[in-house]
This record gives structure tokens, C-alpha cells and sequence, in this order.
């Protein structure tokens, strides 16, 4: 930004109504692009248009609708997990399948539903409205990108027709476990497992990099890093934890996927199985844990941080208030990243790593705790005294701080060594897991479908069937896993394919395991009737028209609803504040959008930003 634009803002810093010494053409300046105009490639053929399409909002679609499509596949799995929990007797199932059905359920849902959702979906479709580009930096990669995460999820589903079936190591894969014989998947299940994340890897990879120079080099002119709505900072920082993370968990894959092949020992030591040594030695199996750890937990946030920033904006959007600590905000999501590379280890405790290392990380896990307390503090005092609208995006918006924060409280325990280690491996960890890394973010993914919907359809979901859904999703969710916790205070371990009479178990948790499986099958079948909700209102919905939520930001403000090709007409919007004006006084509405210049908002006090 010049220096003279600079003089001009501070000139008028609250933009009021006096203009006689500063003309409505100063008061308006934005600095010139940088960067020239797009050149896009505009298709001719349906098959161009909709399937191989380089545009980013049809990409984010597709890669909405392929998310979907494999997490109700891990829907599914967990609904049979549950069943042959709480019904041993019925004798549906072997233990070697309720093993591959736990570990195909938590990498499907871990990431390829909720990663590929929020940085694949939402990224693609909101990075350059949001930031007032006419697409990605590079239209034809991010289409190669959406590609290789299709062919990433063939690859892991072909897992099931293979000889052995798909991989049953647990997500977490734990050589030396995942490739020696008694693990089911142990031969080509787990080298198809590995295969499909390096394909993951790599296609995210080139979409990251789209995100990343789309965010730095394609923003409007005007749209300063610091006048960017939180999504796009949440979305931005968890695309630089993926860069950074996702090669941890591309060379563990391949060194494993070489000591299963191959026969290497990289993370094998010696070793005997079935009687018999195997050709195995001097391998490492915490090197692995290290490997995946580091980019495990990171992927807690690479998850949690677009959600965060998501849920900023539609907590301020339909509170009708200006978001609180807006820099404070962002500086978190930026701490909360850089914090994340370095609390891995609090997953290890009981791996037998050194016990010097269970201090340092349990610091670490305490200190990330401070910027997340901040944002969550932030939320609470915008929503304070503001004109708050119990829409279905506020409603999940507020379902999911109440779950984070119950979720975050029990990561405290587990992030403590000497709670952690009785707790280990048990029903609390799941209840923890689940909470913060599953239910929450799928109540932002469900509140931001809803919030942006007419802004890919043009029509509104419908609002009955929305508020059943909600209710529905967010009271059964508390009824899964809030007696997981009671579970694993009283010693009940996770991924046991049965819980046997034990002296040790209580009968109590026998029957809890009958009412979390009733409880996880309505849930479950609620989210039938959201699809549903998403197909009939394509066409049957009510009509939004043009900003429907009175919203500041970018996406909002196209010629066309929904936005066309290329987004912006012959001209890319000029940007003039931030995207949080709301309620502003002086002002004719209570919104202020980002590209309305200033002279004609005269009389109204708005921030300096």
C-alpha cells in the first residue's frame, strides 16, 4: 500500500460525513493492481463444464459431493461397529472385520471427508470469492489436484475386494502390527491403504499451492491481509500446516509401504511371528509413531482452524455485530498453527518413548490451549448484547463452541502425563476424539451448508427440516459420547471387538453400549434427511435473491447470484474495509459491504482498518 494511500485513510479515519477538504475520488483511492487480470479458460462442452471443469467453485462442489459420497461410507462402517458392540450375541461379524471397519471409518472420515471437505470444498469455492479473484491461480492444476483425490479415493475403496480385505491396523497404521500376518489387510490391504495417501498427498499438495499463491498474489485491490474475512485466514494457515505436515505422512507411507513390499526395515525390528524369525532387523516402530504424530496432530488443525474460521464469520454475520479482537483473531489462528507442530508426542505417552519428552509436550499442549481460549473468548463477547438471529448457521455456529469447548476441556486430562496414561487406549479417548475432531466440525460443515447454499444454488434450504436436522444431530451427539467419558473412567478399552464379563467392567457400560448404538443409528439416519433437504431444495427451494444474510463480504456482493465463471463481470471489485460492519451507527443498514467506497457510506463511524 502507498504512502499516500495511507496519508488519505489516516486523513479519514472514521470516514464521517465532513468532505470538504478531502474529495469523494481521495476518500474512494485504492491502490493499483499488482498483479494483471486473469485470463481464464472459458469451456464449450458440458463435459468441461461439469466434470473436468477448471472453474474453482464447480471443483469445490465436486470435491464437496466426493467427500460426501466416501463419509457416508464411513457412516455406515460405524454404524456396524456399533452394532457388534452392543449386540455380540447376533455374530454379524469376525473379529478381523470390525477391525478393518474401525480403521477404514477413521481414515475416511479423518481425511477423506472432513480434510478433503474443508480445504478441497470450501477452499475452492470461497478463497477467490472471498478475496475478490476471478479464480485460482492455477485453474488447470487445481483440476488435476480434484482428479488425484478421486482417483486417491478408488484406490482406497478397491482396498475392499482384495484378497484379506482393506487394512484392520487402526487408523493409525502402527508398524510393526499393519504388515505382519494376524492383522487383517496385512498384504495388499495396507500397501493400497499407503498408495491412496500419497496420491492424497500429492493432489492436495498442488490444490495447497493454488490456495496459498491465489491468497497472496490474486486478492483485490484494496483487500489488505488484514481486511480478509477469517475463513479465508483459517483456510489459508491450515493449507500451510498441510504443506508442511502432509510430507511426514508421505515418507512414513513410503517407507513403510517398502518394508512391507520390499521387505526394508525402516520402522521393522527383529522380530519372531507364528514361531518363525522374520528376515526383519534394527527398524524403528516409534520412528513411525513420530512420523505420523507430526503430521497427526497438525491434521487436528489443518481440520479445526477453516472451522474456526468459519464459524467467526457467520457468528458475526447473524449477531449483526462487529467480530471482537478481529487481529487478536487472526494472530491466533496463526499461533494455534505454529504451536501445533509441537505437542505431537502427548499421543505417545505410553509408546516408551523418554519420559523428558512427556514434560516438554504437556507444556506445549497447555500453552496451545491459550490461543484457542482466545478465539473461543472472542466468539463469546461478539455474540454479547448483539442482535442475535437463531438461523440454522447460528444455531450449529453455536452448537459448536458449546462441543468444542466440552471437547477441549477433556484434551486438558488427556494432554496431562499422569492423567493420560490410566486413560490411554480407552472409551474417554474416543469420547475426547470425537467431540473435538468429529462432531464439531461437522456442526460447522452442516452451518456453513447453509449459510452458503444460495450462494451455490440461489435458493434456500428448507428451514423445518433444517431445525429437525439440527436438533436431532446436536442432542444425539452429546447422547453418543458424552457416556463414552463415564466408559472410560470406569476402565472400558476402545477397539475391543467384544466387552466380555470381566470383573473389572461394569454392567453398566453393557447397557450404555445398547443406548449409544440406538442413539448413533437415529443419528445417523438424520443426515438422510439433510440430503435430502440439499437434492429437493435445488429445485424446490425457496429463492434467496442477491444476499440473502445481509453479509459484508465478497462472495455476496457478484453481478450475478449464483456467481458466474470468472465471478466478477469485466471488473474485479475494489475493496475498502473489512468484512465486519455491522450495525454501524450513522449507518442507512446495518451492513456495510466490503466493496461499497466510502463516500457513499457518509455520516457513518466505521473502524480503521
Amino acid at each position: 500500500m502507498s504512502d499516500e494511500y495511507e496519508h488519505k485513510i489516516e486523513a479519514k479515519s472514521d470516514y464521517t460525513a465532513d468532505t470538504s477538504s478531502v474529495g469523494a475520488s481521495d476518500i474512494d483511492a485504492v491502490p493499483e493492481a499488482e498483479v494483471p487480470d486473469q485470463e481464464l479458460y472459458h469451456s464449450h462442452s458440458w463435459w468441461t463444464t461439469y466434470v473436468f471443469s477448471q472453474d474453482a467453485k464447480y471443483i469445490g462442489v465436486q470435491y464437496a459431493l466426493t467427500a460426501v459420497g466416501t463419509g457416508l461410507l464411513g457412516l455406515v462402517l460405524s454404524w456396524l461397529m456399533r452394532i457388534q458392540l452392543a449386540y455380540p450375541e447376533l455374530g454379524w461379524f469376525e473379529p478381523a472385520a470390525y477391525y478393518q471397519f474401525v480403521t477404514m471409518h477413521g481414515m475416511i472420515m479423518v481425511i477423506y471427508l472432513l480434510t478433503a471437505l474443508f480445504l478441497g470444498g470450501f477452499g475452492n469455492f470461497l478463497i477467490p470469492l472471498m478475496c475478490g479473484s476471478r479464480d485460482m491461480a492455477f485453474p488447470y492444476v487445481n483440476m488435476i489436484s480434484y482428479w488425484m483425490f478421486v482417483v486417491a479415493v478408488l484406490v482406497l475403496l478397491a482396498s475392499f475386494f482384495v484378497p484379506g480385505g482393506p487394512t484392520g491396523a487402526g487408523w493409525t497404521l502402527y508398524p510393526p502390527q499393519a504388515i505382519t500376518s494376524g492383522t487383517p489387510g496385512h498384504n495388499m490391504g495396507i500397501v493400497l491403504m499407503l498408495v491412496s495417501l500419497v496420491l492424497f498427498v500429492a493432489g492436495f499438495t498442488m490444490g495447497g499451492l493454488n490456495y496459498i499463491i491465489t491468497v497472496l498474489q490474486l486478492r483485490a485491490r484494496g483487500m489488505t491481509l488484514m481486511r480478509m474475512p477469517l475463513t479465508v485466514w483459517g483456510i489459508f494457515t491450515a493449507t500451510v500446516l498441510a504443506l508442511l505436515a502432509f510430507p511426514a505422512l508421505l515418507v512414513g507411507g513410503l517407507m513403510m509401504t517398502l518394508d512391507g513390499v520390499l521387505g526394508t526395515s525402516f520402522f521393522m525390528p527383529a522380530m519372531i511371528s507364528m514361531g518363525e524369525k522374520l528376515s526383519y532387523d534394527g527398524g524403528s516402530p516409534i520412528l513411525f509413531q513420530h512420523l505420523f504424530w507430526f503430521f497427526g496432530h497438525p491434521e487436528v488443525y489443518i481440520v479445526a482452524l477453516p472451522a474456526f474460521g468459519i464459524v467467526s464469520d457467520l457468528i458475526s454475520i447473524h449477531s449483526r455485530k462487529n467480530i471482537f479482537g478481529y487481529r487478536m483473531m487472526v494472530w491466533a489462528i496463526v499461533g494455534i498453527g505454529a504451536l501445533s507442530f509441537f505437542v505431537w508426542a502427548h499421543h505417545m505417552y505410553v509408546s516408551g518413548m523418554n519420559p523428558w519428552f512427556g514434560f516438554f509436550f504437556a507444556t506445549t499442549t497447555l500453552i496451545i490451549a491459550v490461543p484457542t481460549a482466545i478465539k473461543v473468548y472472542n466468539w463469546i463477547i461478539t455474540l454479547w448484547r448483539g442482535n442475535i438471529q437463531l438461523t440454522l448457521p447460528m444455531l450449529f455456529s453455536l452448537a459448536f463452541i458449546v462441543t468444542f469447548l466440552n471437547g477441549g476441556l477433556t484434551g486438558l486430562f488427556l494432554g496431562n502425563v499422569t492423567v493420560d496414561v490410566p486413560l490411554s487406549d480407552t472409551y474417554f479417548v474416543v469420547a475426547h476424539f470425537h467431540m473435538v475432531m468429529g462432531i464439531a466440525p461437522i456442526l460447522v460443515v452442516f452451518g456453513a451448508i447453509y449459510h452458503w447454499y444460495p450462494l451455490i444454488t440461489g435458493r434456500m434450504l428448507n428451514e423445518t427440516l433444517g431445525k429437525i436436522h439440527f436438533w436431532i444431530t446436536f442432542v444425539g451427539s452429546y447422547a453418543i459420547y458424552f457416556p463414552m467419558h463415564y466408559q472410560g473412567f470406569v476402565g472400558v478399552p476402545r477397539r475391543y471387538f467384544e466387552i466380555y464379563d470381566s470383573p473389572y467392567i461394569e454392567t453398566s457400560t453393557l447397557l450404555l453400549n445398547q443406548f449409544i448404538t440406538i442413539a448413533a443409528l437415529i443419528v445417523g439416519a438424520a443426515q438422510l434427511l439433510f440430503l435430502y433437504n440439499i437434492i429437493v431444495s435445488a429445485r424446490l427451494g425457496k429463492k434467496s435473491g442477491k444476499n440473502p444474510w445481509k453479509a459484508n463480504s465478497l462472495e455476496w456482493q457478484t453481478p450475478q447470484m449464483p456467481p458466474e465463471h470468472g465471478n466478477w463481470g469485466k471488473e474485479t471489485p475494489k475493496v475498502y474495509r473489512w468484512a465486519y460492519d455491522y450495525s454501524v451507527p450513522g449507518a442507512k443498514e446495518d451492513y456495510i459491504p466490503q466493496n461499497v467506497p466510502p463516500s457513499e457510506v457518509t455520516g457513518a463511524k466505521v473502524e480503521k482498518t
